[in-house]
Parts: C-alpha cells; sequence; structure tokens
C-alpha cells in the first residue's frame, strides 16, 4: 500500500543535522555538546549526517545562529538529503518558526530531544505521567505556526509519546489537561511523603549521576536488584527504590534517579520533581561519575548545579568513579580530591571491584550523617525548631494549623530526643 504524502514522515528515516552554537565558557565544550546530542539523536532513531559549530558571542534573535549561517546549513542539509535539523540549544517558538521557514526542513531542538527519548523510555504511570507533562508544557507556547503539522499524529523526535495525541487538541483543552495531570503528580506526592513518613527510620542513599554513568548497574550491584540497565543515554527513567544491607547491619533505601545531563529542560526537572525528591530528602548521595568520560570535572559540574536547584548542595555526599575496569593507568583518588571531590573512590559497578570499600564508607559517613525524619512540633515552640535549624539540616518546613510539619535529617542522639515528634504511618496506610 502506498504511503500517504501526509504521513511519509512517520515512516521516512530520520536523516539528522545538527548544529551548535559556541559563546565560549561552559561545563562542557562546543564540541563535546554537540558529541552528545548526536548520541541523543541516535538513541531517539535519528542517523545523524553531519552539523556546525557556529562561534558567537549572543544569540541571534531571529535565527539563534546568523542568517549567513543559516544559509550555509541549508545547502549542507539539502547535500546530505537531511529531513531534520536538530538545535543544540533550545529554541523560542519564534527562533524555530523562523528556521523551518529558512531552512525549509523540519527543526526541533535539544530539548525536544530529550522528552522524546523519555516518551520512549517511561514504563510506570507515574514516569508517563511526568513525561506528559513535560512535552505538553513544552509544546504550549509552540502550538502557533506548526500548522498543518499539528493536525494530526506526526512522527519522528518530538512527536512520540503520551503527549502526541494532545497536539489535536487547542491551548485550553491543553491547559485543562496540565492541570489535571499536576493535579495526579501532587497526589503522587503526598503518598510518596506517607511512605516516606513510614520507612524514616531507614536512611536514603540517592544514587546520582550524569546520564550513562552507570547508576543503574550500581543499584543492582549494591542491592541485589536486576533492574534494566544499558549503556545509552537514559536508559532508565523511572524511579527505582531498593533495600540493601551495609556491612554494620544498618539496613538502608537505594533510590536510583533519572539521570542528569547538560541543558537538562526545565520543564522535565519540574516535572519529575516528585522522583526527583528522593534526592532532597536523603541522608546521602552517591554521586556516580563515568571515570573513562571526556572532560569528567564538566559533567560533574552539571550534575551540582541541579542538585544546588533541587536543594542538595550541602548533602554529603561519595563521589564513586565507576568503569574503571576501562581505564589504561588506574584510577588516581588524589588527583580527584585535588580537584575538589570530596571522599573520591574508584569502582567498577559492572564487576564489583571497590563496592566492598563503598559500603564500608557509606556506613561511616551515614553514622555521621543521620536520618531524615518528618516531625510534628507545636508552632508556638520556637526554641525546637531553632534547634534543629542550628543542629540538623532542615529539608522543608509547612504549617499545619497550630502545628509545624518539620522534614530534616537528625544525627542518632538528636533523632531520639525529638523520637516523640515523629510522625509514623500505620500499617496500611
Amino acid at each position: 500500500m502506498p504511503v500517504r504524502d501526509e504521513d511519509r514522515d512517520r515512516f521516512e528515516e530520520q536523516r539528522a543535522y545538527l548544529v551548535g552554537v559556541d559563546y565560549g565558557g561552559g561545563a562542557l565544550s562546543a564540541e563535546e555538546s554537540l558529541e552528545e546530542l548526536a548520541a541523543l539523536a541516535e538513541a531517539a532513531d535519528a542517523a545523524v549526517v553531519g552539523g556546525a559549530i557556529q562561534r558567537r558571542d549572543k544569540p541571534d534573535s531571529r535565527f539563534l545562529i546568523g542568517s549567513g549561517k543559516a544559509a550555509e546549513v541549508r545547502t549542507e542539509a539539502r547535500e546530505l538529503d537531511a529531513n531534520l535539523v536538530i538545535f543544540d540549544e533550545g529554541l523560542t517558538p519564534a527562533q524555530q518558526r523562523n528556521l523551518e521557514e529558512e531552512l525549509d526542513v523540519r527543526v526541533v531542538d535539544r530539548p525536544t530531544v530529550i522528552l522524546d527519548i523519555f516518551a520512549r523510555r517511561a514504563r510506570t504511570a507515574e514516569g508517563r505521567l511526568q513525561v506528559e507533562l513535560a512535552q505538553l508544557e513544552y509544546l504550549l507556547p509552540r502550538l502557533r505556526g506548526w500548522g498543518e503539522a499539528l493536525t494530526r499524529t506526526g512522527g519522528g523526535i518530538g512527536t512520540r509519546g503520551p503527549g502526541e495525541t494532545k497536539l489535536e487538541v487547542d491551548r485550553r483543552r491543553i491547559r485543562r489537561r496540565i492541570t489535571t495531570l499536576k493535579s495526579k503528580l501532587g497526589k503522587v506526592r503526598s503518598r510518596r511523603e506517607l511512605k516516606r513518613a513510614g520507612r524514616s527510620d531507614v536512611p536514603t542513599v540517592a544514587i546520582v549521576g550524569y546520564t550513562n554513568s552507570g547508576k543503574s548497574t550500581l543499584l543492582n550491584s549494591l542491592a541485589g536488584a536486576d533492574d534494566y540497565a544499558a549503556d545509552v543515554p537514559f536508559a532508565t527513567v523511572d524511579p527505582h527504590v531498593k533495600r540493601g544491607k551495609l556491612p554494620s547491619g544498618r539496613a538502608v533505601l537505594y533510590a536510583d534517579t533519572v539521570g542528569f545531563i547538560s541543558r537538562l529542560p526545565h520543564d522535565l526537572v519540574a516535572a519529575f520533581r516528585a522522583t526527583l525528591e528522593e534526592v532532597e530528602f536523603a541522608s546521602v548521595l552517591l554521586i556516580v561519575h563515568d571515570a573513562v568520560a571526556p572532560n569528567v570535572e564538566g559533567r560533574a559540574e552539571v550534575v551540582e548545579e541541579i542538585l544546588a536547584e533541587l536543594g542538595a548542595r550541602e548533602t554529603p555526599r561519595i563521589n564513586l568513579f565507576n568503569k574503571t575496569d576501562l581505564l589504561e593507568n588506574g584510577f588516581g583518588a588524589d588527583r580527584w580530591a585535588e580537584l575538589g571531590f570530596d571522599r573520591p573512590l574508584g569502582i567498577s559497578a559492572l564487576y564489583g571491584d571497590g563496592l566492598g570499600e563503598a559500603a564500608e564508607m557509606l556506613d561511616r559517613v551515614l553514622a555521621e550523617a543521620g536520618t531524615a525524619m518528618t516531625l510534628r512540633l507545636p508552632a508556638s515552640d520556637g526554641a525546637l525548631l531553632s534547634e534543629l535549624y542550628e543542629r540538623a539540616r532542615v529539608v522543608s518546613v509547612e504549617t499545619d494549623g497550630g502545628e509545624l510539619v518539620v522534614v530534616a535529617v537528625l544525627d542518632d542522639e538528636l533523632a531520639r530526643r525529638y523520637e516523640r515528634f515523629k510522625i509514623t504511618v500505620e500499617a496500611g496506610t
């Protein structure tokens, strides 16, 4: 059966031409970022056929790149038979519209590619809700000017996943859907808070790091789990919490989180806030670095920026440099310590090298860091809250009538004193 012209883009191979802009500075160089974009495009089933980088002092308001460079991109994309141009920057709706008219080809940006991958990888109901919310919030201001592309279910990067059928509805219905999704995710957050309160005696260890650094493999090794793990960007985007035991016999909960990446869309961070709360409430962070990746320091800088956005800048951490089995000259802990990495340790999550030492270090750090607790304090007794701010790490404070609901990480001695204020959850709640 012949393919209709209006449906051709659903079956046509995506041949992508990549465009980056170098403003100078940044955690990753323009070349490194474009290489990363190529990996993302390939993960979204696009074949990368070429690319270009323009060096500028500031973005062009009309095309992001200059008009002359846009003409070059149009010529090269045509010569390479590209049917998709991907920009390594977030484009404004006007820039995207202008570029599609100028280049006469479909144009998407880096956030769209990342959202597309998340739409592919989300498996749980919660994950799909989060992805759909991020997609719709990103697409909403871009509805105008896309014309017939929104009158049907399209194909390729940016049209796949939970949000794709919503492209046929108007702004008002999309806004209503966004409101519904936020309400559902709010209920997810409430359920998480109940579960967290019920397991407050067990410290949470959040496994975080740049995408494709080996976080899921580490979770499987530490907790004896068998969750999916693969050597691709964003192999898993759904939350995973597994129970484990340390050498001291202390029980812990390992929480695997979605991987971080340079220029991670803000809408995606906001949508996944419920999942990433495990980072906020964690007693310790295990930050996983790919020891053989180029510019490890730059990727670590990106991770720290996102952790700061999540309110976890002061959380105790252990820096695990993974894939040491691939290093030719061994692991240099002294070098990483000199660069400011807290408690650097080389491991191979795949083969288990260094994991015993990592567990022993985690035991020691947890003993110092304490445990997260949810407390209900009388609002009239300001001395209690003052002491917590002075001696504990206060994560959040909310008012509930004449009481304060406080989430804080307390050391063992302080935790015993505040035990009477702890909120507990009855079985079956």
